[in-house]
């Protein structure tokens, strides 16, 4: 049996922008995935809400910064085969990433530079990576997210050819979520129980490639 990572925020956590917690177990893209492989690998999913590639957040009770906590990750579940990475969301947030998309990809960077380099077991491999660009942000009504992140709708619309010039550098795989779900209107960068539940039915196939392929 393979082990699977997925790594990332409220979007792979399955925030519910309909209620403030969480979606059903069964349409969270990584349990989708992980029902679909249920015999061919184990799917382990390290999500937290607000987490970032690099960036601190002072004004949250948990760590967010994905560059101090993926190393426990890696250590705590190693062997590993692959790694997803899906995170940028919440670097686009002015008060922790700056709101750009080019600091976003920068620490991408150093976390698939992280997988690469841990200090795995003797005797257990490097795991493959697989980035997942999060997917477009839409317009929002909803007060606090329109202010949090209103202002980065368009910025959202570069994480495609940013993540993918990553994933080119480090030969990585590389999946852009905006071409299986589309955001909720709700709050503009969440996903609905359709729209997470797509996500992981599409990741489905390249995931089980990946696996496959021994080069």
């Amino acid at each position: 049996m393979k082990t699977i990572l997925c790594y990332g925020d409220s979007l792979t956590w399955g925030y519910n922008a309909e209620t403030g917690l969480r979606h059903e177990h069964d349409v969270r893209w990584p349990n989708v995935l992980s029902k679909a492989l249920e015999k061919e690998a184990y799917v382990i999913t390290d999500a937290l809400n607000g987490r970032t590639t690099v960036f601190d957040d002072q004004m949250v009770s948990a760590e967010r910064n994905a560059v101090k906590t993926l190393p426990t990750a890696l250590g705590a579940h190693q062997p590993l085969d692959l790694v997803i990475l899906m995170l940028g969301t919440n670097d686009l947030k002015k008060h922790t990433g700056g709101g750009r998309v080019f600091e976003s990809r920068q620490g991408m960077e150093r976390l698939v530079e992280i997988v690469l380099g841990f200090p795995y077991q003797r005797g257990y491999t490097v795991p493959k990576i697989l980035i997942v660009a999060p997917p477009i942000f839409c317009e929002t009504t909803e007060p606090d997210f329109a202010l949090l992140l209103g202002h980065a709708v368009e910025e959202s619309q570069h994480f495609r050819s940013a993540f993918t010039k990553v994933a080119e550098e480090y030969q990585c795989a590389f999946f852009d979520a905006s071409e299986a779900c589309e955001t909720t209107p709700l709050d503009g960068i969440h996903l609905s129980a359709e729209h997470t539940k797509a996500l992981g039915e599409a990741l489905i196939e390249p995931v089980r490639k990946l696996l496959a392929d021994d080069a």
